[in-house]
């Protein structure tokens, strides 16, 4: 799988641990919400980056008091019909103001793509063959939008004011 990242493709520098095995050996674990819970004490004391990768039912309430430890939250679309996954970014961003890496996994799609910018994801799982120049219009298809989304300053501001 390639990752794009700021509509470029970039290298992943994160591994993967499946399961709930032991993530305290590997530079840049991307460890599962299981694992976490499993090795928390351990990991919690690490002074290196840490990732996690939530499925799409689990949500990432369930990680509020310890957002700040990790540097990558990957959320999963397990398939095109849930969109879990965008409620969650948009909890990251504006409710809990998680400033990391948002991670789109799984049935990651083009025509999907500024909808999942707007919610908060920067980073996306996409496939090898992939088309930069295609990604990047449907960044751009939509001009005006009835509903604020996380990339909208004026969120911000009207959420002062009330």
């Amino acid at each position: 799988m390639a990752l794009l990242k700021a509509h470029e493709l970039t290298a992943d520098p994160w591994t993967v641990i499946d399961g709930t095995g032991d993530p305290s050996g590997v530079d840049h674990p991307l460890i599962t919400l299981e694992s976490w819970v499993l090795h928390s004490d351990k990991l919690g004391c690490v002074n290196t980056p840490l990732g996690i990768f939530l499925k799409s039912h689990q949500s990432p309430v369930e990680l509020v008091d310890d957002l700040d430890r990790f540097s990558v939250i990957a959320l999963d679309f397990p398939k095109l019909s849930d969109g879990r996954a965008f409620s969650y970014a948009r909890l990251l961003r504006q409710r809990y103001g998680f400033q990391g890496e948002v991670r789109a996994v799984g049935e990651v799609r083009r025509d999907q793509y500024l909808f999942m910018l707007r919610c908060g994801f920067n980073t996306f799982e996409v496939g090898d063959d992939v088309d930069l120049a295609g990604w990047a219009d449907a960044a751009t298809e939509v001009s005006v939008f009835y509903q604020p989304g996380s990339d909208d300053s004026s969120w911000a501001f009207r959420c002062r004011r009330s």
